[in-house]
């Protein structure tokens, strides 16, 4: 199906989706950690914007 969509991008599904579905997962660990320590480690969620929130130094140590 994805050579029918994009004959000439040469894209072979398995190994994309598998490495897609690999970083999705370390992403979602990395924000699991972020929100779920016992001390919140200076990490909280906004309900309004619908996104993590921290100063930008604490930002700086996870780049």
């Amino acid at each position: 199906m994805l050579e029918k969509v994009l004959p000439h991008a040469m894209l072979k599904a398995k190994p994309n989706l598998e490495l897609r579905i690999s970083t999705l997962k370390r992403d979602w660990a990395i924000f699991c950690e972020m929100l779920s320590r016992k001390d919140n480690s200076g990490f909280g969620w906004d309900d309004h914007r619908q996104m993590v929130v921290a100063e930008d130094a604490l930002w700086n140590l996870y780049s």
